[in-house]
């Protein structure tokens, strides 16, 4: 691979129970970052109310974070590794707390989505960093555990933001939200002051061409992804979009391909594992994101469950990747990547495939089983993968493999509320135009466009007969296709990860 190596001395390794706690500070900024794009979706009807936002509005306030956030991952992931981890991680939390403070503070609604952004920034300096220092302070034998737990958070940090929002919501209003990320941020840039500090290589300039063209492709691409299903998927915006993502990531891999210190060389996917590893993530955080998305939807809208009980309800899905997260290790070195990553991928497919199942009269249990069966499966299947992601590269490019790994997800996350979003949007909108044909046009269209609207139509008194049944059993053909979809694209990943993860580097 081409790049120098750092000439930073190895680290002395801190004591047990200063690696532990390192540990704690670096998941509470991992929980800060990763559950702010989840709880901000939590408050988006109370934004509106309060502002009076637009729709196109509040979709920029809620995805301005994700998309800043997802562009620059690879850039904040090289920056660590040449100017010091720790310093990236401090900025990123800065800069995290100060526009989540300014938030607070303001009724512009462009100030909020540009503050919105620069969150995003500085949640791409941090969420590398975690993972880049634990593998960095814990030795070999106690990494994988320890990565185990940050996999773990990685995906219950996006239930706590629903829940803590949820539970705020309950008594404060939307800015609470950000006044609990301020001060959670404040604290953990205090505890920061038990993270070891190291010294990257100021004399390495960074790969800034590369860093701008990786960024304008991820920007485009989730531009095109979380936009085509409002614009449509055909709209001039739309094409260019992906044509521009696609453009600039050919770019990319040729200026990588060319460039002394790449900022990450296309060469290094010729590593099975890596790329087995980059699959199985994309495919499992598609898988969540897009349950999130309908299924949310599905426990307030048709069960009636508030933004705290619907949460709530998903916790199995955390219980269960906390729990198995940090055994799985012990597991890969008995079985083997390849045994314990597709089992994780079939327990992902069963759960997608159990809520399926899901109707307006459903009880509980099957949710709280299919959840589960997911968080099981996310933790059997990115463990492993993320090992595998960081150990393709030596450990002075590890905040890159970090940052991968982190950009993996994050695509995962827009893929998957575009795809099954879309998916169920349009089924939905299909099979409810007979059950809303008896209405007024302007009140069919709204139950057409918005499953609240059918829901709040249907329970009037004077709704025409059948209305009711018809919105409810749309939803559930809409979001039994989009999940079967979820699982159609997690049997791909498996096969293609399966494949993939078979070969090794030459």
């Amino acid at each position: 691979m081409a790049g120098t190596h750092s000439t930073d001395k190895a680290p002395a390794v801190p004591t047990p129970l200063r690696r532990n706690l390192i540990l704690a500070v670096l998941c509470l900024a991992l929980v800060a970052v990763v559950g702010m794009m989840a709880s901000v979706m939590v408050a988006v009807p109370d934004i509106a109310a309060d502002l009076g936002a637009a729709e196109g509005q509040l979709l920029w306030i809620v995805n301005a974070y994700g998309i800043t956030f997802a562009g620059l991952l690879l850039v904040a992931g090289a920056l660590g590794d040449r100017l010091g981890r720790k310093a990236i991680l401090i900025a990123g939390l800065l800069l995290f707390a100060i526009s989540s403070a300014v938030v607070v503070a303001v009724d512009d609604i462009g100030m909020i989505i540009a503050m919105r952004a620069v969150a995003g920034v500085g949640a791409a300096a941090v969420m590398p960093m975690t993972l880049s220092i634990i593998t960095r302070v814990f030795p070999a034998g106690e990494r994988g555990r320890a990565v185990g737990i940050w996999s773990g958070v990685t995906v219950g940090g996006a239930l706590v933001g629903l829940l803590t929002a949820g539970a705020l919501l309950e008594i404060f209003s939307w800015r609470s939200i950000f006044v609990f990320n301020v001060v959670l941020t404040g604290f953990t840039l205090i505890a920061t002051v038990i993270v070891p500090g190291e010294g990257g290589d100021g004399r390495e300039r960074v790969d800034v061409g590369g860093g701008l063209l990786s960024m304008l492709s991820v920007a485009s691409l989730v531009f095109g992804m979380i936009e085509g299903p409002e614009r449509g998927w055909g709209s001039a915006g739309i094409i260019a979009a992906f044509g521009l993502a696609a453009v600039t990531a050919a770019v990319f891999v040729g200026w990588e391909l060319r460039h002394p210190r790449p900022l990450l060389d296309p060469r290094l996917f010729r590593h099975g594992r890596l790329a087995s590893g980059a699959v199985i993530i994309t495919s499992e955080s598609l898988a969540m994101f897009g349950l999130f998305f309908v299924g949310l939807q599905y426990l307030q809208v048709i069960k009636g469950y508030s933004p705290f009980l619907a949460a709530l309800a998903m916790m199995p899905l955390a219980i269960a990747a906390v729990v198995f997260s940090p055994v799985v290790p012990k597991l890969h070195t008995k079985l083997g990547y390849q045994s314990v990553v597709v089992s994780g991928m079939a327990m992902i497919g069963a759960g997608l495939l159990v809520m399926t199942t899901l109707d307006a009269d459903s009880g509980y249990w099957p949710i709280a089983a299919g959840v589960f069966l997911l968080g099981a499966g996310i933790a059997f299947a990115a463990t492993p993968a993320t090992e595998a992601i960081m150990a393709a590269l030596p450990e002075e490019k590890h905040g890159v493999a970090s940052a991968l790994n982190d950009v993996t997800r994050e695509l995962g996350a827009v893929l998957g509320i575009a795809l099954m979003g879309s998916i169920f949007s349009s089924i939905y909108r299909d099979r409810v135009g007979a059950a809303a044909s008896q209405l007024p046009p302007e009140q069919a269209r709204a139950v057409g466009e918005s499953v609240t609207a059918g829901v709040r139509l249907g329970s009037a008194p004077e709704a025409p007969s059948g209305l009711m049944t018809g919105v409810f059993d749309s939803f559930q053909a809409g979001m039994s296709t989009a999940l079967l979809a979820g699982v159609v694209v997690v049997a791909a990943g498996t096969a293609v990860g399966h494949v993939t993860g078979r070969t090794r580097r030459k």
